[in-house]
């Protein structure tokens, strides 16, 4: 088996739509070696804890309305393109991820990381619920079979939250400047949301090359 780590930030768009490219790939290839693990990047390590109007928060990223509207009908396409349904207008506030952080690396331990990240998306881009909000996470937890109770113990403290941002920090001194960032075998870099016919020719490859080896 091969590892295949994800960087990625529950609140990026692009994310969501080059984790369902890479999914649709795996189910084409149900025979690719790839083992998944996931880590932390945040596209705003610097927003406040209660996060920002998500309205207020564009037009200051994009430089104002226009630009934002312009930026957002490209993601807009490429979801559709993909089949990833999402509702902008649900979306009222941009929340900081680090504790969406901790419950997807809390989720590694049990072996539920994809379908924890994958939750968070549909949560955030589908449902345009508050994923800084404790009482969500605790909810989505409990919905991929974790344990709702220790999530939100463990979510009232400050557990694993300094590794979280260390990962984060390691990953911008490796050179990585945004998400989604797949790392294959811990040496070759695929950066973006690549269609799935990309990752079908790579798992073909990788599958071939494990296949000569003596």
């Amino acid at each position: 088996m091969i590892k295949l780590d994800v960087l990625s930030d529950p609140i990026c768009p692009w994310c969501y739509i080059g984790l369902a490219h890479l999914r649709r790939a795996l189910a084409d290839r149900p025979d690719h070696p790839f083992v998944i693990e996931w880590h932390p990047f945040q596209l705003n390590p610097d927003m406040p804890p209660e996060g920002a109007d998500r309205r207020a928060y564009l037009e200051a990223k994009f430089g104002g309305k226009a630009e934002a509207v312009a930026a957002y009908a490209r993601v807009a396409e490429a979801a559709e393109e993909a089949g990833v349904p999402i509702d902008f207008a649900a979306v009222s506030r941009t929340p900081n991820t680090l504790d969406a952080h901790r419950l997807i690396h809390w989720a590694g331990i049990e072996s539920r990381q994809t379908e924890v990240a994958t939750a968070l998306f549909e949560a955030y881009f589908t449902q345009g619920r508050d994923i800084g909000d404790h009482d969500v996470l605790a909810d989505i937890a409990d919905a991929q079979g974790l344990d709702a109770a220790v999530i939100r113990r463990l979510l009232s403290s400050d557990a694993d939250a300094d590794d979280i941002r260390a990962r984060d920090a390691a990953s911008r001194e490796r050179g990585v400047s945004g998400v989604p960032t797949f790392v294959i075998a811990n040496t070759h870099v695929v950066p973006g949301a690549q269609q799935p016919a990309l990752w079908i020719r790579l798992i073909d490859e990788i599958n071939g090359q494990l296949i000569g080896q003596p």
